[in-house]
This record gives C-alpha cells, sequence and structure tokens, in this order.
C-alpha cells in the first residue's frame, strides 16, 4: 500500500517522523483522514487525538491539545501546541488542567473576544483530554 511520510513535532521536541498509510488529525472543523496523494492544506487543530493508520488499524493514537497541520501530497506536518500518546493520559491531570482553564476562562470574562476565544479553546481541548483519557 502506498505510504507518505507523517511528521509530528510539538514545541518540545519532534514526536514522530515516519512513513504511514493513513493518518486521522482532529481539524478544527472535524476529522479529516488524509492519504498519500491528498490536495495541499494547511488546517487548523482542536484538541483532540491523532490517529495513525498502518495495516488498516490504529498503529498509534496521539492526544494534541491544538494547532496546525501542513498537508501535501508527500507529507503530513503536524506543529501541536502539545501532544501525549493517549495511553499516558491522566484523567486526574486532565480534571487539574480544566479547572485551571475554567477559571482562566471565567478571569477572561471582561477581556477582549480574542482572549475569550483563546481560553475556551484552551478550555475545549482540556476536556477533549479528559475524554480522551477515559476512552484509553
Amino acid at each position: 500500500m502506498a505510504t507518505f511520510q507523517l511528521e509530528l513535532v510539538s514545541p518540545e521536541k519532534l514526536l514522530l517522523s515516519r512513513q504511514v498509510e493513513m493518518v486521522v488529525i482532529p481539524a478544527a472543523e472535524g476529522e479529516m483522514g488524509v492519504l498519500p496523494g491528498h490536495a495541499p492544506m494547511i488546517v487548523a487543530l482542536k484538541g483532540g487525538v491523532i490517529r495513525v493508520v498502518d495495516g488498516g488499524r490504529d498503529a498509534e493514537r496521539l492526544f494534541v491539545a491544538g494547532g496546525f497541520a501542513e498537508v501535501t501530497p508527500e507529507r503530513v506536518t503536524v506543529l501541536a501546541d502539545e501532544a501525549t500518546p493517549v495511553a499516558e493520559l491522566s484523567k486526574a491531570e486532565a480534571d487539574r488542567r480544566i479547572a485551571e482553564a475554567d477559571a482562566a476562562y471565567n478571569a477572561a470574562a471582561n477581556d477582549t473576544p480574542e482572549r475569550r476565544d483563546a481560553a475556551m479553546g484552551k478550555l475545549l481541548a482540556m476536556r477533549a483530554m479528559r475524554d480522551s483519557a477515559e476512552a484509553a
């Protein structure tokens, strides 16, 4: 089966760089499957799980808290705000981060719309982290 290069980069390090058959990314508009030869695009990511498919099955699952993905026919490069293998997620840690994000959102109530939107995005990403931890 045809493959393409997938690279997943977080601010800390390069997390993944290898040939894959398919990847499903949590695009802001909804889950997006990418196969070799995909049309070029840049998409915003929301908090959710990146699924790497090899041999017709999920080979890896990584939670991302947001970021961007650049798609070309030969490569997908994910620039993640933060990324963690789903198996390493902690529900307790996610709950703690939801509480922090909720407090930050409430504190931004009288702030600019952009800051309120950013705070809401972080809160939604942390809720997605908890959901991913519970499902793991």
